[in-house]
């Protein structure tokens, strides 16, 4: 008998229509999000339909998000689980395909045979406990025989369901935070006035009411100088703009107190405290008037609820972002197996890669893919502040520990426990803070600067890196015994000039975000685009490739891709041509050491065009286009010096 050839025959046989299926989802968030993507795994897999559910354990049942039979959509679709297909997956938490007869093997299910249906598949999603969230699963009405390739896809789009999910939680449980510290707030019995970086008031609390004699109507969107005396109004506008300043402090206390004033005129002395709060970006500033006996209280409790709220901000943003691990080439794939295996566990991970490499994204699939994952994931950069100050940012302090520390304040270690706590740059942490890092990641506790109350926590730490520490090691700049605490799993991120074909699926991917962010929507990547990114040797890596396609995007004309101006380097004269490469037949895999060979002579180029000059606006830095410290960094990789002079 002569075999039937598989319905999912058409399944992709290159990375770049795997990278159109997942580009697809990459800018849509819930519900849109749901049917981008059941669409696009019946396509991918050559089924009648597919469905994403969440789970109800309570009632044991599944509630469909997105449902695509055929041509339409089954709106409202929910279903016990007992009798159907989907009771396997739920029962084993693990994947379930069954090839053929599926309605004979479960003929308790009513809505089978209404849907012709012959084969099924289906995969669940497991929050940190190993409970099911969800499930993602497809039907087709001729048999579905086994197909790796076919298991493969459907895991990678089961995943991308599963991580929107996550976000989606997240975004719950942002929304509980703040509604908890609006209820704190207007509940509070001391006066807390929100103001912007123009001193006009946007939000004013009960008790602010009461105090000043004025409803939250009326104040907001005035001036808060109309409610202090004048010198106090002064006063407050030099501590707030010390507060806005970079690197100035978050709370400080208002020495002397301010004198406030009714509505009617009437004036009294108020003490008080200012801090600071949102992004650099949005800043917002928060007034508290109180009583000495509820100061402590009710500022402690605000702070905590705020900061948290801010990290779960920050974690969202990331997560509506470029925050998916994208690639198909073998390095990412190693990459994204060590992320799965190490995820389930508490152990240390060091990343480690070049400048620009996402070592941040692998942190965060890290933590949300494992058990902490619904906890916040705090980040701390060791090289973005001063020596001095990074012991009070990872374990805080007690005020009056040093000058300036005026309010108690959580480090970051508090804030993560029962999380996970990034710590990126981690090489440039200062060598007199190593041995307390250790001593927290041994024994679980550390005293605040200025306190001598041992504390206790649970983190997890995931470190990362660009240099070898083991040569830090042997310089003496970096302990030994850390390094070993740290590293644990070491995980190492591959730069992009090893990645092959990834370069072009993340440029697609980058193109749909960008072009839909700067509303500057344009063709998509040419074969003749594809061929040039995959020549260029990429010193920058992927952060580097997402800036040459926001270029590229801001540069075009008529819809295409302006590669010229964008990429360094490039021009009429280094133009790649696709056609005398097709004629050649050109199209092996270049080693690492072809790949290292020409980044070697691209640097090279640059710095003799800029002769030898690093930095500067007509630096090789700048020509292409990277820092100075990344490119100084690259040259001594590569082993490149300086020319002597004659």
């Amino acid at each position: 008998m002569e075999q039937q050839q598989p319905p999912y025959r058409t399944l992709p046989e290159n990375h770049e229509l795997l990278a159109a299926l997942l580009a697809g989802t990459a800018s849509e968030t819930g519900t849109a999000f749901f049917r981008v993507l059941v669409e696009n795994v019946t396509r991918a897999l050559g089924v009648a339909g597919s469905w994403v559910t969440e789970y109800l354990p309570e009632q044991n049942r599944l509630r469909a998000l997105a449902f695509r039979w055929k041509d339409g959509w089954i709106e409202g679709y929910e279903y016990a689980v007992p009798g159907t297909p989907c009771a396997p997956v739920i029962d084993t938490c693990d994947l379930v395909h069954i090839p053929e007869r599926v309605v004979d093997l479960f003929p308790d299910d009513p809505d089978l045979p209404g849907l012709d249906a012959v084969s099924y598949m289906g995969i669940p999603f497991l929050d940190e406990g190993g409970g099911i969230l969800g499930h993602l699963a497809v039907l087709h009405t001729e048999p579905f025989p086994r197909d790796p390739r076919a298991e493969s896809t459907f895991r990678i789009f089961a995943a991308r369901a599963a991580a929107e999910l996550g976000r989606m939680r997240a975004e719950t449980v942002i929304r509980e935070k703040q509604e908890k510290l609006s209820r704190l707030v207007d509940s509070a019995m001391d006066a807390i006035v929100e103001i912007d970086p123009g001193f006009r008031i946007t939000q004013f609390n009960p008790a602010a009411e009461t105090t000043f004699d004025c409803t939250a109507d009326r104040a907001r969107g005035r001036d808060l100088a109309t409610l202090l005396e004048e010198t106090s109004a002064e006063k407050l506008r030099r501590v707030a703009a010390e507060l806005l300043e970079d690197g100035g402090p978050a709370s400080t206390w208002i020495a002397g107190g301010l004198v406030a004033r009714l509505r009617g005129g009437d004036r009294f002395p108020a003490e008080a405290t200012l801090s600071r709060s949102g992004t650099p970006v949005r800043p917002f500033l928060t007034l508290i008037l109180r009583n000495v006996d509820e100061k402590r209280r009710a500022e402690q409790r605000i702070r905590a609820l705020a900061e948290e709220a801010g990290y779960l901000r920050d974690e969202l943003n990331a997560l509506q972002g470029s925050s998916t691990l994208l690639g198909e080439s073998p390095p990412m794939r190693r990459v994204l197996q060590e992320v799965e295996e190490v995820a389930p566990v508490t152990a240390a991970v060091l990343i480690a890669g070049e400048s620009g490499t996402g070592k941040e994204l692998v942190a965060r699939a890290v933590h949300r893919a494992g058990p902490r994952g619904e906890r916040p994931l705090i980040t701390l950069n060791c090289a973005a502040l001063p020596a001095n100050l990074v012991e009070s940012e990872l374990f805080g302090h007690e005020r009056g520990a040093f000058t300036g520390a005026t309010q108690r304040r959580e480090g970051r270690f508090t804030l993560a426990d029962g999380g996970t706590l990034f710590l990126d740059e981690v090489a440039e942490l200062p060598v007199d803070l190593q041995g307390k890092l250790l001593r927290v990641l041994q024994e679980g506790e550390f005293e605040p600067v200025g306190s001598s109350v041992t504390r206790k926590v649970d983190v997890r730490v995931i470190s990362a890196t660009n240099r070898d520490l083991e040569v830090e090691v042997q310089a003496g700049r970096f302990r030994q015994d850390l390094f070993y605490r740290l590293s644990v799993f070491p995980i190492l991120v591959p730069p992009l000039r090893e990645r092959g074909n990834d370069v072009v699926l993340l440029a697609r991917v980058f193109v749909e975000r960008i072009g839909k962010r700067l509303g500057r929507p344009v063709e998509p990547l040419s074969e003749e685009d594809a061929l040039r990114l995959r020549a260029y040797p990429w010193p920058g890596n992927v952060r580097e490739l997402q800036n040459v396609i926001e270029r590229a995007i801001i540069t075009s004309r008529e819809g295409r891709l302006d590669l010229d101006r964008a990429l360094p380097g490039t021009g009429a004269a280094a133009r790649v041509h696709p056609a005398p490469r097709a004629a050649s037949g050109d199209d092996r895999i270049r080693s690492v050491e072809e790949f290292r060979e020409l980044e070697r002579e691209n640097l090279l180029r640059a710095l003799d065009r800029a002769g030898w000059t690093v930095s500067g606006k007509d630096g090789a830095a700048a020509l292409l286009g990277m820092k100075p410290t990344t490119l100084a960094s690259r040259m001594k990789a590569l082993g490149i010096k300086r020319p002597s002079s004659p």
